[in-house]
């Protein structure tokens, strides 16, 4: 900074304020650098190693995998095999858990995608009586722990005659699964500018037509995340399964686990088992990817 006084030009010093921005300045730029770059990507790798070994240790035999650990196959690719995929599709009960998981995951997921929206949306801009408590009863029921209900609902299914069956395991999973999509889709909806349904409005959109026009698309990001969100805690649930299936119900998390308690030593079909379970959901995340991020970004700048 510079001054004039009686002709005379003064620099006045540069403040420890100054130099302190200005060197956190530069440590903003190094961080932003190559290094922290390649650090991150080695973050990632170490994340994916326990995948990459499942992996490999599904392509080796069970003598293989007795003898050495799975990095051996870097050493020896001739290890590798698919004898173990050969033997899994050859395995009915895990084939057989493997679609009852997806008839499971899937209606589940649908089902509490659209009532959940249809819900959110009637919390959200529809007047009726009692909204306000009746979306606080909604807010209350996400503090109840599903082990809480676990032995009710058992019995109440038993009476009803749906216990054991995977209609029963959907039914739960919609039933926990819709408080919080509820909760999420109303207050993504909320935010929805009123100007732009009443626009609507005007124009003879009745409130389906308005729902599907203009609400699903803009709440498509808040949607998808919803989606996933419920896919992989369906996919992934055992708890639940483990109490409310059967041997004819049961779905991949269920089968594995009774097949390393009944069989110790099947690690060739285990390991295979384990991997498939596990990359489906890597998948389904990976492929709606763009549309979860949306979805974080918009709720974080809402």
């Amino acid at each position: 900074m510079t001054t004039q006084a009686g002709g005379l030009t003064k620099t006045a010093p540069v403040t420890g304020v100054k130099a302190r921005q200005s060197l956190g300045s530069r440590l903003a730029s190094g961080v932003s650098g190559g290094i922290v770059r390649v650090f991150l990507l080695l973050v990632g790798l170490f994340w994916l190693v326990p995948t990459i070994g499942l992996l490999l240790s599904s392509l080796r035999t069970p003598e293989d995998m007795s003898a050495s650990g799975w990095w051996k196959v870097f050493s020896e690719p001739s290890q590798l095999t698919v004898d173990s995929y050969q033997k899994l599709l050859e395995n009915s009960d895990i084939t057989g858990s493997l679609g009852n998981t997806v008839l499971i995951t899937v209606p589940a997921t649908v089902l509490v995608v659209v009532i959940g929206a249809l819900a959110g949306y009637a919390f959200a801009w529809m007047e009726f009586p009692g909204r306000d408590w009746w979306f606080l009863a909604v807010v209350g029921l996400l503090v109840v722990p599903v082990q809480v209900a676990l032995i009710p609902i058992a019995e109440l299914f038993g009476k009803i005659g749906i216990f054991g069956t995977i209609f029963g395991v959907i039914l739960f999973h919609v039933g926990f699964g819709l408080p919080f999509a509820v909760f999420l889709l109303r207050n993504f909806f909320a935010e929805i500018p009123r100007e732009l349904l009443e626009a609507a409005r005007l124009d003879g959109a009745g409130e389906l037509r308005l729902f599907l026009r203009v609400v699903m698309p803009l709440g498509g990001p808040a949607i998808a995340s919803l989606g996933i969100f419920q896919f992989l805690w369906v996919w992934n649930d055992m708890l639940v399964a483990l109490v409310f299936s059967n041997s004819g119900s049961q779905p991949i998390t269920v089968a594995l686990q009774t097949q390393v308690r009944q069989f110790g030593n099947n690690i060739d079909v285990l390991a295979p088992g384990a991997f498939i379970s596990m990359v489906i959901p890597l998948a389904v995340f990976f492929a709606f990817q763009r549309q979860f991020v949306s979805g974080v970004m918009a709720g974080a700048v809402k």
